[in-house]
């Protein structure tokens, strides 16, 4: 019937395990356009247009308005007017907001430091340069699949 994990090539245990990976990434990250994410990169970053936060993000704009939008009746931001660019709006922590992202950015950095604990340091950068070599190739060999290549937070 189906072959057993044990009996596939390396080549499909490979795709299996980035397939696994990936499953558990996206089930334990904030997503894309999630409001501990737009917290934490608020937190980092300062106050930012809604448009720059957008295009970070990598949303639709309708999108970031709806989760700003959130946050705002949380208390957790506010909107005042860019002095440099009167027809923008910058968008920054209020002090419940600061609290909330510094949580959220604790809770990130316990998970991120969690799901690589099985490895040494030393075989976490042998990973990395691994995956980065890997991901530099697929670029150009899958550059339609991969238009924009970000190293994101």
């Amino acid at each position: 019937m189906f072959k057993k994990y044990e009996e596939l090539d390396i080549t499909n245990r490979l795709i299996c395990n980035f397939r696994d990976i990936g499953h558990v990434i996206r089930g334990t990250s904030e997503g894309k356009g999630s409001q501990k994410r737009v917290l934490i990169i608020l937190l980092e970053s300062g106050p930012v247009t809604q448009t720059a936060l957008t295009e970070h993000l990598d949303i639709q704009p309708g999108s970031a308005s709806e989760v700003l939008g959130r946050l705002e009746k949380l208390g957790f931001i506010q909107r005042t007017a860019n002095e440099a660019d009167k027809r923008t709006v910058l968008i920054s922590l209020t002090k419940t907001g600061i609290l909330e992202a510094q949580e959220a950015l604790r809770q990130r950095k316990n998970r991120h430091s969690e799901m690589f604990s099985a490895l040494s340091d030393e075989e976490q950068r042998e990973l990395l340069g691994l995956l980065e070599k890997l991901c530099d190739d697929w670029v150009i060999r899958y550059a339609e699949h991969m238009q924009r290549r970000k190293r994101r937070l």
